[in-house]
């Protein structure tokens, strides 16, 4: 089995293959990249989202929609359908096809933004963006094709001219026309077939979910109706077997009308606009902010809550707007999206945006209806017209730390003036500040340690005292904002043996001969990817060097051991056997294959820390995704006992990013390393642990050794 379908299936707790159950291997924030086009999101996925963690993206309605150019071509043309055809403005079926297969091969998941509820307004009519002709005041929609009996009867609005007037009047909501869009009957089982053959078609491209536009004017039961004729998620895509579409309903829920959050639980997440309205009103009042999840106001429990900062609509006014905070408020943004991201309530999804100056502007253009490519600046911003909130580094920083810290409550609060801190549990602690100094001792209810501060990029280190308090220190005036986690950067693993420290200590001799050497990295990976190392020596470091592992004075010489016979590490077993080098230069001559696949370097094996589980070794002390060799590696072939690696992941992400390993390791046989490079450095004899493309390292001496 494996690891993604392992976790996948480890992780569902109750509610087994419900519609409110997302499948993104522990990873716990979607973003919504408006009005991006396919190739870019593909892009995105590999570059950013992938390596970031990020669970999944909510794109745009993908079907085909009206233009309309007299308007200047604005965003919300995308929300009146023609068709239910791929073609839109952020392009062709094909590029859809590319874009699901590539962010699915690194892990991030597709949400399609459905629009169901309606076709498009009346009064228009001509050829949609996938040519497709229309005539909206006929009803008529030949590319799905729907026709006037396909449309909620006029006898069941209540309403004067068919528009929706009254939202008191539960009957005039749902059966009448939203702003004059042609409301789809969805009593007919006709209607039903077709949109659930919408819902088909892109589930078996691979996507794993749907953001439903204007629930609130369907009926509970049509959308059960429907959502009741949907195929299971694809196994091919990395899905387990008999996994339910993940949906989110959008519920505009204020409180104060007949229709809530609640009508729509069986069908899903709701969206709960009023923790919007709750974060911007705590970011100008911290004492606010202890009340977020406020059941008395009818808002939606965090098991069934879609949660938001901002959105596409209300960030313009429209839709449920008001009291809300979004990227034009800056610094209080990114207060608010990084304490939604500390907090335990709902699943989380965050804004990608564009600049507007108006509220109708659709995305950068260069004309005719198009849509610019997203620009990505040399600093890791965007450009050209996009503001990519989602690449704000706190905001990024924070999407790691909801990961590490998922399935942990609200503790040790703290709020004093306009200063805000807690933990979650004891896998995390967060800390903000309105002015952008604070210092204080708190308690962080963490194991003691030195952690690595995710929003420097560990630039700064915290030590966690014996009794669970630290320093927090913040002096940052545009990003206020503090967080260490376990098991983030260089911080202890939630269950490392207690014999070991964490804290960097005196570099120990290094060991003589042929020692026992393990390597862990830790990698959330998609099915039918495999991680390898390559290493040695450097050739800046070490003159000489050849191309030939077998004779090249760099490469170190070693025997890969087994880590069982289980079939598991069927894989590991195969690519080990004539192993014999740790060198820069992929496979040996005579090493191993399966199925009649080369080895790429050394291999790992996917392990976890759950005993009884697939890939249980006693050594892994981390947690689930930390991939292991273990191997005799001769010592005095090393730099004083140091040598170098570099993680190699096939199908998809390929060689790490240049690593910035801190001059000393944590773990109780850290110490310094002898020279600068841009690999992980690790030390012959240990157990030395490592995250892919990351800086941190950790160095630990094997169990009663120390």
């Amino acid at each position: 089995m494996s690891p993604l379908w392992l976790l996948a299936i480890v992780g569902l707790v109750g509610g087994a293959w419900a519609y409110d159950t997302p499948y993104c291997d522990g990873r716990q924030t979607i973003v919504h990249l408006f009005e991006w086009k396919w190739t870019d999101i593909a892009a995105e996925c590999e570059r950013f989202l992938g390596p970031n963690e990020f669970c999944a993206v909510q794109v745009s309605p993908p079907m085909e929609h009206l233009l309309a150019s007299s308007s200047g071509y604005p965003w919300w043309q995308r929300y009146q359908p023609i068709s239910y055809k791929l073609e839109s403005r952020s392009g062709n079926e094909a590029e859809f096809i590319d874009m699901v297969n590539r962010c699915n091969a690194v892990g991030v998941r597709i949400i399609v933004d459905a629009v169901v509820n309606h076709m498009t307004g009346i009064g228009q009519s001509g050829t949609g963006s996938g040519g497709s002709s229309f005539n909206a005041d006929n009803r008529d929609f030949p590319g799905v094709p729907y026709g006037y009996n396909d449309f909620t009867p006029r006898d069941q609005c209540p309403s004067s001219d068919g528009q929706i007037h009254d939202y008191s009047n539960v009957n005039e909501v749902r059966n009448c026309m939203l702003v004059g869009l042609t409301d789809l009957y969805g009593g007919s089982d006709y209607v039903r077939q077709k949109v659930s053959e919408y819902f088909n078609h892109v589930i078996d491209l691979g996507v794993m979910g749907f953001r439903v536009d204007a629930s609130k004017h369907m009926w509970p039961g049509d959308l059960e109706a429907i959502q009741g004729l949907t195929k299971d998620l694809n196994t091919d895509a990395g899905f387990p077997a008999g996994a339910r579409p993940f949906f989110y309903h959008e519920v505009i829920d204020q409180g104060g009308e007949p229709i809530t959050v609640q009508d729509y639980f069986s069908v899903g997440r709701t969206t709960e606009f009023r923790f919007g309205k709750k974060i911007a009103w705590g970011v100008n009042d911290f004492s606010q902010l202890g009340n977020i999840y406020d059941a008395g106001w009818g808002m939606a429990p965090s098991d069934k809550a879609l949660n938001f900062v901002d959105n596409h609509d209300n960030q313009r006014g429209h839709g449920g707007g008001g009291d809300i905070l979004t990227f034009q408020n800056g610094k209080d943004y990114t207060l608010g999206v990084c304490f939604s991201l500390a907090h335990d309530y709902g699943f989380m999804r965050i804004m990608s945006s564009y600049y507007f100056d108006n509220s109708d502007q659709g995305p950068p253009s260069g004309g005719g209806g198009s849509t610019s490519d997203v620009v990505i600046n040399d600093d890791g911003t965007c450009g050209g017209g996009w503001v990519c909130e989602h690449r704000w580094n706190a905001i990024t920083q924070m999407v790691r730390f909801r990961n590490a810290v998922a399935g942990t409550s609200i503790e040790n609060w703290y709020q004093e003036g306009d200063n805000v801190a807690f933990s979650r549990g004891n896998k995390g602690f967060f800390a903000m500040t309105k002015y952008g100094s604070f210092d204080k001792t708190l308690q962080t209810g963490l194991p003691a340690g030195t952690y690595c501060e995710l929003i420097s990029h560990c630039a700064n280190q915290v030590t966690v005292n014996a009794d669970g308090t630290a320093m927090v220190s913040i002096h940052n005036e545009q990003e206020p904002v503090f967080a260490i986690c376990v098991g983030c950067g260089d911080g202890p693993s939630p269950t490392v043996d207690p014999s070991h420290t964490t804290t960097p200590g005196p570099t120990l001799p290094p060991v003589p001969g042929t020692a026992r050497t393990v390597i862990f990295i830790h990698k959330i990976t998609s099915p039918g990817q495999d991680l390898f190392i390559r290493g040695g020596i450097d050739s800046d470091q070490r003159p000489g060097c050849t191309e030939t592992a077998e004779t090249d004075p760099c490469a170190i010489t070693q025997e890969t051991n087994s880590l069982g016979t289980e079939t598991h590490y069927d894989k590991y077993n195969s690519w080990r056997d004539g192993d014999t080098k740790l060198d820069w230069f992929g496979a040996q001559p005579g090493q191993g294959t399966y199925s009649g696949q080369s080895a790429e370097g050394s291999p790992l094996a996917w392990t976890t820390s759950t005993p009884g589980a697939a890939g249980y070794q006693e050594l892994n002390t981390f947690g689930e995704h930390y991939w292991m060799i273990d191997v005799q590696m001769n010592c005095d072939e090393t730099e004083g006992g140091w040598f170098e690696l570099k993680g190699y992941l096939t199908n998809g992400a390929g060689w790490e990013t240049d690593i910035t390993q801190a001059a000393s390791c944590t773990g109780d046989a850290g110490g310094s390393k002898p020279y600068s490079t841009t690999n992980h450095m690790g030390r012959c004899g240990y157990i030395n642990v490592f995250e892919f493309s990351g800086n941190s390292c950790q160095i630990l001496s094997f169990p009663n050794e120390s």
